[in-house]
């Protein structure tokens, strides 16, 4: 995606060599004229080299190449393997608890979820059913408990349009004051 971006801008800058106005490089190259402005004057300043790819955007990881391979084994384990023994989900929030205990290293909870998606994991989403889990006990709980729990629908029959009016038993909404336009 990066070098397309980077492709867009260097057939930019000969266009601009060309003589052509940004707004017309904006339209032939689908971007838009802002962005055309923009690399018309970064082309000004610095020439095609001003126009290159300067990496990739945001903060660099704080986690090196070697502790990512770690980290992605130590979730491979799973939560249980690191004290958390209740459930085998790992949340954002034991995913920075863990990093800071293994690489004394601190990150955010966002921060935690965009680097666990990184690694092709997802936050709070067990990877395995519960081994305690009673398959009869939630097949009957779904036939009784929740067919009482759920919701209807909207009772039929007659409703108003207006909900500050009731309908009439034609169907119609009543009459209020000033209904009339008096």
């Amino acid at each position: 995606m990066r070098r397309r971006r980077e492709s867009l801008r260097v057939r930019a800058a000969e266009l601009f060599e060309e003589g052509i106005a940004a707004a017309e490089v904006a339209r032939r190259l689908r971007v838009s004229v802002k962005s055309a402005y923009q690399w018309q004057q970064r082309w000004r300043e610095g020439g095609v080299n001003a126009l290159a790819s300067r990496g990739p955007s945001g903060s660099r990881c704080r986690l090196s190449p070697r502790c990512l391979e770690k980290l992605s084994g130590f979730l491979d384990q799973g939560p249980a393997a690191h004290g958390w023994t209740e459930d085998q989900v790992w949340t954002a929030s034991r995913v920075v608890t863990l990093i800071g205990r293994k690489f004394h290293v601190t990150y955010s909870v966002s921060g935690a979820t965009r680097l666990m998606h990184r690694l092709e994991f997802s936050p709070q989403v067990p990877g395995r059913r519960v081994a305690e889990r009673d398959e009869e006990a939630v097949a009957v709980w779904k036939e009784a408990t929740w067919a009482e729990v759920k919701e209807s629908g909207r009772p039929a029959g007659a409703s108003s349009v207006s909900r500050t009016r009731p309908a009439s038993p034609d169907g119609r909404p009543e009459a209020g004051p000033g209904a009339d336009g008096v």
